[in-house]
């Protein structure tokens, strides 16, 4: 059984920073590319950032720049580095393998930006 738990969200100032985490359990996640997606209130979630299984990352527009995906395939984990951290960037946080054959969604992990 597939399990995907995401932790290390929490409330920061904007211009701050967190580091997601999303330990991944039930199969081999080392030959899938990865992603983080996010939802705020009232919106659809959304794609924020991708890894391959060779470590090739692609990011959202909106985050370019200022979050970092990366991955430890002998621990399936995942992390999200987030800096310069912006009101806009609150919402909850999920990891799943990228596309559409998703598995279970975690409970995903709160973020919220706010002075």
């Amino acid at each position: 059984q597939v399990q995907l738990v995401e932790s290390g969200g929490g409330l920061v100032q904007p211009g701050g920073s967190l580091r997601l985490s999303c330990a991944a359990s039930g199969r081999d996640f080392s030959r899938s590319a990865m992603a983080w997606y996010r939802q705020a209130p009232g919106k659809q979630r959304e794609l924020v950032a991708t890894i391959t299984s060779g470590d090739l990352t692609n990011y959202a527009d909106s985050v370019k720049g200022r979050f970092t995906i990366s991955r430890d395939n002998a621990k399936n984990t995942v992390w999200l580095q987030m800096n310069s951290l912006k009101s806009e960037d609150t919402a909850v946080y999920y990891c799943n393998v990228f596309g559409r054959n998703w598995y279970p969604w975690g409970q995903g992990t709160q973020v919220t930006v706010s002075s």
